[in-house]
C-alpha cells in the first residue's frame, strides 16, 4: 500500500514538473488551471482509469500536460489490456497531441508539420499503450509460470504420496504374511496345549495365550488396514464406546472412576482415548503386576481429558518378573496426541504408582 501511494505521488510530481517547466510567460489561466486538473487526476487512475485519461485530454489539448495523459493512458492499458476504453483513450492521445490550440493556429501549419504532429501523436498514444500491454502480459506470464510451479509441487507430493503407500502396502503384506503366521501358529499352540493339559492352572494360562494371540491379530488387522490406506478410516477402530469392554476384559484390577462424554466425539479423539487407556493398562500389567487402576473420562472446556493412575505393584507378584517390552507403548499415545493437537503427562506418583493423563481437543 505504502509503495503504490509513493509512486501515485511520484507521477504527481513528474507530471507537474512536466507543465511547470514549459508554461510560457503569456500563458492564458485556463490552460494552467486544465493543465492543474490534468496532474491532479492522476490520483484516479488506479480506481477510475478511463475517466483519468478523460479528465487529462483538455488539459492536454489546451494545456501541456502531455506526461500526465500518458501516464493515465499507460495505466488504463495495463489494467484493461486492448479493450474499447483502451482504444478510444489512445485515439483521444494522438488527437490531443496531432491538434494544435487554439483550432487557427492548427488551420495554419503545412502539410509537413501534420505529418510530423502526426508521427509525435502515433508515439505519444502508442508508447503508453505497449507498455501497459507489456507489463500486463508479463503479469499474467508471471501468474502462469507460479502456477506452473505450483503444479509442479502437487505432482510431486502426490508421486510421494503414491511412493509411500506403495511402501506401506508392501509393509502391510510382510506384517501380515509373517507376524500373522507366527502368531496364528502361537494360538494354535495354545489352543492345543488347554486341551491336552492336566491341571486347571496350565489349561487357564494356554487359554490365556490363545485370547492374547487372538487380540493380536485383531490389532494387526486394524495395523494392516491402516497401512494400506493412507487418509481413509475403515471404521473398524474402538472407541469410547468399546472402553467398559476393553475393561472387563483387562487382566488389571480396574475402577472406572469417572466416565463423562460428551454427546459428539470426533472419531479420532474417540479412538486415540481409547488406545490411551488401552495401552495404559498393557503397561501397568507388564511393569506393576497386581497394582491397582483408576480411570477418569472426563470434558473440560473444548478439551477430553483422559487420566489413567496406579498405584504401586503387588510385591508378592514380583517374582513373576516383567513382561518384556519394545518402549514405544507411550511413545505412541505421545505422538497420536500431539498429531491432534493435544498434551500428554506421564510420570511416577508420590505414593509409587504411575500417572497418564492426555488431553485432546475436541475441535480437530
Amino acid at each position: 500500500m505504502a509503495g503504490k501511494i509513493a509512486l501515485d505521488a511520484l507521477a504527481v510530481v513528474v507530471a507537474v514538473l512536466d507543465v511547470w517547466l514549459v508554461i510560457p510567460s503569456k500563458a492564458q489561466p485556463y490552460s494552467i488551471v486544465l493543465s492543474g486538473i490534468a496532474c491532479a487526476a492522476l490520483v484516479l487512475r488506479r480506481r477510475f482509469p478511463f475517466v483519468a485519461v478523460l479528465v487529462t485530454i483538455p488539459g492536454f489539448l489546451a494545456g501541456w500536460a502531455q506526461i500526465a495523459a500518458m501516464i493515465a493512458l499507460f495505466t488504463l492499458a495495463r489494467r484493461k489490456l486492448w479493450m474499447w476504453q483502451t482504444m478510444a483513450a489512445g485515439a483521444l492521445v494522438f488527437l490531443s497531441r496531432y491538434v494544435l490550440w487554439p483550432l487557427s493556429d492548427f488551420a495554419d501549419l503545412s502539410w509537413r508539420q501534420h505529418i510530423l504532429r502526426g508521427i509525435y501523436g502515433v508515439l505519444m498514444a502508442g508508447m503508453p499503450i505497449a507498455l501497459g500491454l507489456l507489463m500486463a502480459l508479463r503479469k499474467q506470464l508471471s501468474d502462469r509460470l507460479a502456477e506452473l510451479a505450483e503444479s509442479r509441487e502437487r505432482e510431486q507430493r502426490l508421486h510421494e504420496q503414491t511412493i509411500r503407500s506403495a511402501e506401506r502396502a508392501s509393509l502391510a503384506r510382510e506384517m501380515h504374511d509373517v507376524v500373522s503366521h507366527q502368531v496364528t501358529l502361537i494360538a494354535m499352540q495354545a489352543g492345543a496345549l488347554a486341551v491336552s493339559a492336566h491341571d486347571e492352572e496350565s489349561r487357564q494360562g494356554a487359554n490365556t495365550i490363545r485370547q492374547l494371540s487372538k487380540r493380536t491379530l485383531d490389532e494387526l488387522r486394524d495395523l494392516v488396514g491402516v497401512l494400506r490406506s493412507s487418509t481413509v478410516d475403515d471404521g473398524v477402530h474402538p472407541g469410547l464406546e468399546e472402553l467398559p469392554q476393553l475393561l472387563r476384559n483387562s487382566e488389571v484390577p480396574v475402577e472406572l472412576a469417572e466416565q463423562t462424554v460428551p454427546d459428539f466425539v470426533p472419531p479420532a479423539v474417540s479412538r486415540a482415548a481409547y488406545r490411551t487407556v488401552q495401552e495404559s493398562l498393557t503397561n501397568i500389567h507388564k511393569h506393576s503386576p497386581g497394582a491397582k487402576a483408576m480411570i477418569r473420562v472426563f470434558p473440560c472446556g473444548s478439551a477430553l481429558i483422559v487420566e489413567v493412575v496406579n498405584d504401586e505393584a503387588d510385591p508378592e507378584m514380583a517374582h513373576y518378573g516383567r513382561l518384556p517390552s519394545g518402549g514405544h507403548g507411550l511413545l505412541g499415545v505421545r505422538e497420536r496426541a500431539a498429531l491432534l493437537g493435544g498434551t500428554f503427562h506421564a510420570g511416577h506418583t508420590p505414593d509409587g504408582g504411575f500417572r497418564v493423563c492426555v488431553t485432546y481437543p475436541m475441535e480437530t
